[in-house]
Protein backbone atom coordinates (compact mmCIF):
# COMPACT_ATOMS: atom_id res chain seq x y z
CA UNK A 1 0.00 0.00 0.00
CA UNK A 2 1.32 3.40 -1.00
CA UNK A 3 1.73 5.92 1.65
CA UNK A 4 2.06 9.90 1.95
CA UNK A 5 5.12 11.31 1.81
CA UNK A 6 6.17 12.89 5.51
CA UNK A 7 7.28 15.64 4.47
CA UNK A 8 5.93 18.51 7.01
CA UNK A 9 7.63 19.81 10.21
CA UNK A 10 6.55 22.20 12.67
CA UNK A 11 7.33 25.36 11.38
CA UNK A 12 5.26 23.97 8.14
CA UNK A 13 2.71 22.36 10.30
CA UNK A 14 1.93 25.77 11.97
CA UNK A 15 2.03 27.72 9.01
CA UNK A 16 -0.84 25.55 7.44
CA UNK A 17 -2.79 25.93 11.11
CA UNK A 18 -2.62 29.53 11.00
CA UNK A 19 -3.58 29.80 7.53
CA UNK A 20 -6.63 27.64 7.99
CA UNK A 21 -7.79 29.78 11.20
CA UNK A 22 -7.36 33.32 9.75
CA UNK A 23 -10.05 33.17 7.38
CA UNK A 24 -13.39 34.69 6.61
CA UNK A 25 -14.91 34.69 10.25
CA UNK A 26 -13.34 38.02 11.21
CA UNK A 27 -14.11 39.62 8.11
CA UNK A 28 -17.50 39.16 7.77
CA UNK A 29 -18.42 39.24 11.70
CA UNK A 30 -16.57 41.70 12.95
CA UNK A 31 -19.08 44.40 12.64
CA UNK A 32 -22.16 42.82 14.10
CA UNK A 33 -20.29 41.33 17.26
CA UNK A 34 -18.99 44.79 17.68
CA UNK A 35 -22.64 46.43 18.51
CA UNK A 36 -23.29 42.89 20.80
CA UNK A 37 -19.63 43.73 22.93
CA UNK A 38 -19.09 47.02 22.26
CA UNK A 39 -15.28 48.51 22.32
CA UNK A 40 -14.93 45.64 24.90
CA UNK A 41 -14.38 43.51 21.30
CA UNK A 42 -11.20 42.58 22.07
CA UNK A 43 -12.49 40.82 25.32
CA UNK A 44 -14.18 38.48 23.10
CA UNK A 45 -11.34 37.41 21.61
CA UNK A 46 -9.88 36.84 24.74
CA UNK A 47 -12.26 34.63 25.84
CA UNK A 48 -12.62 32.89 22.35
CA UNK A 49 -8.74 31.65 22.18
CA UNK A 50 -9.29 30.52 26.17
CA UNK A 51 -12.07 28.24 24.71
CA UNK A 52 -10.23 27.39 21.80
CA UNK A 53 -6.75 26.58 23.34
CA UNK A 54 -8.61 24.48 25.97
CA UNK A 55 -10.40 22.24 23.11
CA UNK A 56 -6.81 22.60 21.23
CA UNK A 57 -5.02 20.77 23.93
CA UNK A 58 -7.72 18.12 23.85
CA UNK A 59 -7.09 17.86 20.55
CA UNK A 60 -3.67 18.01 20.51
CA UNK A 61 -3.73 14.61 23.14
CA UNK A 62 -6.48 12.68 20.89
CA UNK A 63 -4.03 13.16 17.78
CA UNK A 64 -1.13 11.98 19.82
CA UNK A 65 -3.53 8.41 20.51
CA UNK A 66 -4.39 8.08 17.04
CA UNK A 67 -2.58 7.67 14.20
CA UNK A 68 -5.28 7.86 11.34
CA UNK A 69 -6.79 11.32 9.80
CA UNK A 70 -10.50 10.48 10.85
CA UNK A 71 -10.08 12.68 13.53
CA UNK A 72 -13.42 13.23 15.36
CA UNK A 73 -15.13 10.29 14.30
CA UNK A 74 -12.18 7.55 15.88
CA UNK A 75 -11.76 9.70 18.99
CA UNK A 76 -15.97 9.65 19.77
CA UNK A 77 -16.66 6.02 18.84
CA UNK A 78 -13.11 4.89 20.60
CA UNK A 79 -14.89 7.14 23.74
CA UNK A 80 -18.74 6.18 23.23
CA UNK A 81 -20.02 3.99 20.70
CA UNK A 82 -20.03 4.33 16.71
CA UNK A 83 -23.92 5.04 16.67
CA UNK A 84 -22.67 8.45 18.87
CA UNK A 85 -19.54 9.23 16.52
CA UNK A 86 -22.02 8.47 13.16
CA UNK A 87 -23.87 11.61 14.85
CA UNK A 88 -20.94 13.66 15.77
CA UNK A 89 -20.46 13.51 11.65
CA UNK A 90 -23.75 14.57 10.53
CA UNK A 91 -23.01 17.44 13.18
CA UNK A 92 -19.76 18.53 11.52
CA UNK A 93 -21.48 17.94 8.20
CA UNK A 94 -24.24 20.54 9.64
CA UNK A 95 -21.76 22.84 10.72
CA UNK A 96 -20.33 22.86 7.13
CA UNK A 97 -23.15 23.60 5.51
CA UNK A 98 -23.75 26.32 7.74
CA UNK A 99 -20.60 28.14 7.70
CA UNK A 100 -20.43 27.79 3.74
CA UNK A 101 -23.61 29.91 3.83
CA UNK A 102 -22.64 32.51 6.64
CA UNK A 103 -19.43 33.43 5.10
CA UNK A 104 -21.49 33.80 1.46
CA UNK A 105 -23.60 35.91 3.29
CA UNK A 106 -19.83 37.91 4.63
CA UNK A 107 -19.03 38.15 0.92
CA UNK A 108 -21.82 39.51 -0.19
CA UNK A 109 -21.87 41.88 2.36
CA UNK A 110 -18.56 43.84 1.09
CA UNK A 111 -19.52 42.72 -2.70
CA UNK A 112 -22.85 44.64 -1.81
CA UNK A 113 -21.03 47.45 -0.61
CA UNK A 114 -18.87 47.46 -3.64
CA UNK A 115 -22.20 47.26 -6.66
CA UNK A 116 -25.37 48.18 -4.54
CA UNK A 117 -26.21 44.38 -5.07
CA UNK A 118 -28.72 42.35 -3.54
CA UNK A 119 -27.02 40.32 -0.61
CA UNK A 120 -29.01 37.20 -0.93
CA UNK A 121 -28.62 36.52 -4.96
CA UNK A 122 -24.91 37.52 -4.62
CA UNK A 123 -24.24 34.50 -1.81
CA UNK A 124 -26.55 31.96 -3.66
CA UNK A 125 -24.36 33.22 -7.13
CA UNK A 126 -21.08 32.24 -5.35
CA UNK A 127 -22.33 29.29 -3.67
CA UNK A 128 -23.40 28.24 -7.22
CA UNK A 129 -20.05 28.93 -9.45
CA UNK A 130 -17.41 27.73 -6.34
CA UNK A 131 -19.74 24.32 -5.86
CA UNK A 132 -19.11 23.81 -10.13
CA UNK A 133 -15.58 24.81 -9.11
CA UNK A 134 -15.35 21.85 -6.81
CA UNK A 135 -16.95 19.87 -9.45
CA UNK A 136 -15.14 20.46 -12.38
CA UNK A 137 -11.75 20.45 -10.66
CA UNK A 138 -10.29 19.94 -7.03
CA UNK A 139 -6.44 21.35 -8.54
CA UNK A 140 -8.14 24.60 -9.37
CA UNK A 141 -9.37 25.32 -5.68
CA UNK A 142 -6.23 23.86 -4.34
CA UNK A 143 -4.30 27.45 -5.89
CA UNK A 144 -7.03 29.55 -5.18
CA UNK A 145 -6.98 28.96 -1.76
CA UNK A 146 -3.05 29.40 -1.26
CA UNK A 147 -3.25 32.53 -2.92
CA UNK A 148 -6.12 34.06 -0.68
CA UNK A 149 -4.83 32.51 2.46
CA UNK A 150 -1.72 34.75 1.86
CA UNK A 151 -4.02 37.94 0.81
CA UNK A 152 -6.56 37.71 3.63
CA UNK A 153 -3.63 37.75 6.25
CA UNK A 154 -2.25 40.54 4.67
CA UNK A 155 -5.48 42.43 5.07
CA UNK A 156 -5.46 41.82 8.36
CA UNK A 157 -1.87 43.18 9.32
CA UNK A 158 -2.76 46.41 7.09
CA UNK A 159 -5.72 46.96 9.42
CA UNK A 160 -3.41 46.37 12.83
CA UNK A 161 -0.82 48.79 11.04
CA UNK A 162 -3.05 51.30 10.63
CA UNK A 163 -4.56 51.16 13.86
CA UNK A 164 -1.58 52.06 15.74
CA UNK A 165 -1.74 56.17 15.96
CA UNK A 166 -5.00 55.44 17.23
CA UNK A 167 -4.64 53.17 20.21
CA UNK A 168 -5.49 55.10 23.54
CA UNK A 169 -8.48 56.53 21.83
CA UNK A 170 -11.14 54.94 23.53
CA UNK A 171 -12.30 53.00 26.13
CA UNK A 172 -11.88 49.71 25.55
CA UNK A 173 -14.33 48.48 28.93
CA UNK A 174 -16.94 50.30 27.00
CA UNK A 175 -19.45 47.36 27.08
CA UNK A 176 -23.35 48.52 25.86
CA UNK A 177 -24.93 44.79 27.25
CA UNK A 178 -22.33 44.38 29.94
CA UNK A 179 -20.82 41.85 30.27
CA UNK A 180 -23.21 39.37 29.10
CA UNK A 181 -23.21 41.39 25.76
CA UNK A 182 -19.18 40.10 25.85
CA UNK A 183 -20.04 36.82 26.06
CA UNK A 184 -22.81 36.44 23.72
CA UNK A 185 -20.20 38.38 20.97
CA UNK A 186 -17.77 35.55 21.84
CA UNK A 187 -20.72 32.99 20.85
CA UNK A 188 -20.59 34.62 17.48
CA UNK A 189 -17.28 35.62 16.92
CA UNK A 190 -16.35 31.68 18.03
CA UNK A 191 -16.84 31.34 14.37
CA UNK A 192 -13.08 33.29 13.48
CA UNK A 193 -11.57 30.20 15.00
CA UNK A 194 -12.61 27.88 12.54
CA UNK A 195 -10.24 25.58 11.98
CA UNK A 196 -7.91 24.77 14.48
CA UNK A 197 -9.72 21.22 14.68
CA UNK A 198 -8.43 20.35 10.88
CA UNK A 199 -4.64 20.54 11.56
CA UNK A 200 -4.90 17.31 12.81
CA UNK A 201 -5.76 16.02 9.39
CA UNK A 202 -2.36 16.73 8.05
CA UNK A 203 -0.64 13.70 10.19
CA UNK A 204 0.15 11.40 7.69
CA UNK A 205 1.75 13.65 5.77
CA UNK A 206 3.79 15.35 9.15
CA UNK A 207 7.20 13.95 10.26
CA UNK A 208 6.66 12.55 13.70
CA UNK A 209 3.58 13.61 14.01
CA UNK A 210 2.63 12.35 17.46
CA UNK A 211 4.84 15.44 18.92
CA UNK A 212 4.59 18.06 16.07
CA UNK A 213 0.69 17.90 15.50
CA UNK A 214 0.17 18.98 19.05
CA UNK A 215 2.70 21.37 19.33
CA UNK A 216 1.57 23.17 15.81
CA UNK A 217 -2.01 23.32 17.13
CA UNK A 218 -1.14 24.82 20.40
CA UNK A 219 1.31 27.84 18.55
CA UNK A 220 -1.32 28.40 15.73
CA UNK A 221 -4.16 29.10 18.00
CA UNK A 222 -1.97 31.52 19.78
CA UNK A 223 -0.51 33.40 16.55
CA UNK A 224 -4.05 33.49 15.46
CA UNK A 225 -5.26 34.43 18.69
CA UNK A 226 -2.62 38.04 18.98
CA UNK A 227 -3.62 38.69 15.62
CA UNK A 228 -7.74 38.44 16.34
CA UNK A 229 -7.08 40.57 19.57
CA UNK A 230 -5.30 43.13 17.65
CA UNK A 231 -7.46 43.87 14.78
CA UNK A 232 -10.38 44.23 16.70
CA UNK A 233 -8.10 46.81 19.55
CA UNK A 234 -7.36 48.58 16.32
CA UNK A 235 -10.99 48.13 14.56
CA UNK A 236 -12.59 50.18 17.38
CA UNK A 237 -9.85 52.42 18.50
CA UNK A 238 -10.21 53.93 14.39
CA UNK A 239 -14.25 54.18 14.04
CA UNK A 240 -15.40 52.73 17.34
CA UNK A 241 -18.12 49.96 18.30
CA UNK A 242 -21.21 52.06 16.76
CA UNK A 243 -20.01 52.90 13.48
CA UNK A 244 -18.22 49.06 12.92
CA UNK A 245 -21.61 47.59 13.76
CA UNK A 246 -23.37 49.62 11.07
CA UNK A 247 -21.11 48.48 8.67
CA UNK A 248 -22.13 46.00 5.57
CA UNK A 249 -18.39 46.00 4.66
CA UNK A 250 -16.44 46.94 8.53
CA UNK A 251 -13.11 46.59 8.20
CA UNK A 252 -13.26 48.23 4.75
CA UNK A 253 -14.96 51.43 6.58
CA UNK A 254 -12.23 50.61 8.76
CA UNK A 255 -9.28 51.24 6.39
CA UNK A 256 -11.18 53.73 4.97
CA UNK A 257 -11.22 56.13 7.97
CA UNK A 258 -7.68 55.78 8.40
CA UNK A 259 -6.36 56.40 5.18
CA UNK A 260 -9.38 56.94 2.64
CA UNK A 261 -11.14 55.65 -0.05
CA UNK A 262 -8.27 53.30 -1.79
CA UNK A 263 -8.27 51.89 1.25
CA UNK A 264 -11.48 50.94 1.84
CA UNK A 265 -11.23 49.27 -1.62
CA UNK A 266 -7.99 47.69 -1.22
CA UNK A 267 -9.97 45.65 1.96
CA UNK A 268 -13.52 45.13 0.16
CA UNK A 269 -10.74 42.91 -2.33
CA UNK A 270 -9.23 41.45 -0.09
CA UNK A 271 -12.05 40.41 2.03
CA UNK A 272 -14.00 38.99 -1.27
CA UNK A 273 -11.12 37.04 -1.66
CA UNK A 274 -10.98 35.87 1.96
CA UNK A 275 -14.75 35.33 2.14
CA UNK A 276 -14.75 33.45 -1.12
CA UNK A 277 -12.11 31.53 -0.38
CA UNK A 278 -13.45 29.81 2.92
CA UNK A 279 -16.77 29.14 1.08
CA UNK A 280 -14.61 27.23 -1.36
CA UNK A 281 -12.64 25.32 1.39
CA UNK A 282 -15.62 24.60 3.49
CA UNK A 283 -18.01 23.13 0.06
CA UNK A 284 -15.08 20.99 -0.73
CA UNK A 285 -14.23 19.28 2.56
CA UNK A 286 -17.84 19.36 3.56
CA UNK A 287 -18.62 17.53 0.65
CA UNK A 288 -15.90 14.95 0.68
CA UNK A 289 -16.81 14.32 4.23
CA UNK A 290 -20.46 13.49 3.60
CA UNK A 291 -18.99 11.21 0.36
CA UNK A 292 -17.15 9.25 3.62
CA UNK A 293 -19.74 8.25 5.47
CA UNK A 294 -21.68 7.69 2.36
CA UNK A 295 -19.17 5.47 1.29
CA UNK A 296 -18.71 3.61 4.38
CA UNK A 297 -22.85 3.16 4.35
CA UNK A 298 -23.25 5.57 7.63
CA UNK A 299 -25.45 8.02 4.83
CA UNK A 300 -27.54 6.57 2.03
CA UNK A 301 -25.50 5.07 -1.00
CA UNK A 302 -26.07 6.79 -3.98
CA UNK A 303 -24.62 9.87 -1.96
CA UNK A 304 -21.11 8.50 -3.01
CA UNK A 305 -21.30 8.11 -6.57
CA UNK A 306 -18.50 9.77 -8.56
CA UNK A 307 -18.93 11.23 -11.53
CA UNK A 308 -16.55 9.09 -14.28
CA UNK A 309 -15.21 12.42 -16.15
CA UNK A 310 -14.51 14.63 -13.09
CA UNK A 311 -13.71 11.76 -10.92
CA UNK A 312 -15.45 13.95 -7.87
CA UNK A 313 -18.46 13.13 -5.76
CA UNK A 314 -21.28 15.01 -7.69
CA UNK A 315 -24.04 14.01 -5.54
CA UNK A 316 -22.58 14.90 -2.47
CA UNK A 317 -20.76 18.25 -3.79
CA UNK A 318 -24.62 19.43 -5.24
CA UNK A 319 -26.04 18.03 -1.66
CA UNK A 320 -23.67 20.79 0.07
CA UNK A 321 -24.80 23.35 -2.41
CA UNK A 322 -28.47 23.13 -1.87
CA UNK A 323 -28.27 22.93 1.65
CA UNK A 324 -26.54 25.76 2.13
CA UNK A 325 -28.09 28.14 -0.09
CA UNK A 326 -31.69 27.02 1.77
CA UNK A 327 -29.49 28.72 4.83
CA UNK A 328 -28.59 31.44 2.48
CA UNK A 329 -32.08 32.22 2.41
CA UNK A 330 -32.38 32.89 5.98
CA UNK A 331 -30.57 36.16 5.42
CA UNK A 332 -29.04 37.30 8.92
CA UNK A 333 -25.70 36.36 8.71
CA UNK A 334 -25.99 36.25 12.83
CA UNK A 335 -28.17 33.70 12.98
CA UNK A 336 -26.59 31.41 10.44
CA UNK A 337 -23.29 31.70 11.94
CA UNK A 338 -24.80 30.81 15.55
CA UNK A 339 -26.55 27.90 14.05
CA UNK A 340 -22.94 26.73 12.92
CA UNK A 341 -21.48 27.59 15.72
CA UNK A 342 -23.72 25.79 17.80
CA UNK A 343 -22.67 22.57 15.53
CA UNK A 344 -18.94 23.53 16.44
CA UNK A 345 -19.64 23.56 20.62
CA UNK A 346 -21.47 20.37 20.24
CA UNK A 347 -18.51 18.65 18.98
CA UNK A 348 -15.73 20.33 21.08
CA UNK A 349 -17.69 19.17 24.20
CA UNK A 350 -18.03 15.70 22.88
CA UNK A 351 -14.50 16.13 21.86
CA UNK A 352 -13.41 17.27 25.49
CA UNK A 353 -15.73 14.71 27.16
CA UNK A 354 -13.80 12.22 24.99
CA UNK A 355 -10.61 12.80 26.08
CA UNK A 356 -11.84 12.37 29.88
CA UNK A 357 -13.53 8.95 29.26
CA UNK A 358 -10.35 7.88 27.42
CA UNK A 359 -8.07 8.65 30.25
CA UNK A 360 -10.18 5.61 32.28
CA UNK A 361 -11.00 4.05 29.87
CA UNK A 362 -7.46 3.31 27.90
CA UNK A 363 -4.89 4.76 30.59
CA UNK A 364 -2.14 2.81 28.81
CA UNK A 365 -2.75 3.99 25.56
CA UNK A 366 0.70 5.77 24.35
CA UNK A 367 0.60 9.75 23.99
CA UNK A 368 3.28 11.44 23.26
CA UNK A 369 1.65 15.07 24.85
CA UNK A 370 -0.86 14.86 27.17
CA UNK A 371 -2.92 17.55 28.55
CA UNK A 372 -1.70 19.38 32.03
CA UNK A 373 -3.01 19.13 35.33
CA UNK A 374 -5.23 16.29 36.13
CA UNK A 375 -6.16 15.16 39.12
CA UNK A 376 -5.93 11.44 39.35
CA UNK A 377 -7.35 10.20 36.02
CA UNK A 378 -9.11 13.59 35.52
CA UNK A 379 -8.78 16.35 33.33
CA UNK A 380 -9.36 19.41 34.66
CA UNK A 381 -8.74 21.76 31.22
CA UNK A 382 -10.85 18.85 28.72
CA UNK A 383 -13.88 19.60 31.54
CA UNK A 384 -13.15 23.48 31.75
CA UNK A 385 -13.29 22.89 27.57
CA UNK A 386 -16.24 20.63 27.32
CA UNK A 387 -17.80 23.45 29.97
CA UNK A 388 -17.16 26.27 28.31
CA UNK A 389 -18.48 24.61 24.95
CA UNK A 390 -21.79 24.05 26.85
CA UNK A 391 -21.93 27.40 28.12
CA UNK A 392 -21.34 29.11 24.54
CA UNK A 393 -24.65 27.06 23.57
CA UNK A 394 -26.36 29.16 26.54
CA UNK A 395 -25.31 32.23 25.23
CA UNK A 396 -26.32 31.71 21.57
CA UNK A 397 -29.81 30.54 22.66
CA UNK A 398 -29.91 33.96 25.24
CA UNK A 399 -29.47 35.68 22.26
CA UNK A 400 -32.73 34.84 20.91
CA UNK A 401 -34.95 35.11 24.44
Amino acid sequence: MVKLKKELGLFEVTLAGIGVILGAGIYALIGIASGIAGNALWLSFVIGAVIAMLTGLSYAELSSMFRRDSGEFDYIESAFNRKMALFIGLVIIFAGIVTAATVALGFAGYFSALFNTPVIYVAILLTLILSLLNYYSIKDSSWFNTIATFIETIGLLIIIVLGIKYIGKVDYFEMPNGFNGVLQATALIFFAFLGFDNIIKLAEETKDPQKTIPKAVILSIIISSIIYILVAISAVSIVGWQTLSASKAPLADVAASSFGGIAFLVLAIIALFSTSNTVLVTLVTTSRMTYGMASEKSLPKFISSVDKRTRTPWVAIFLIMLVSILFTLIGDIRVVAELANFGLFVTFAFVNTALIILRYRKPYMERKFRVPLTIGKFNVLAFLGALFSLFMIYYIIVGYI
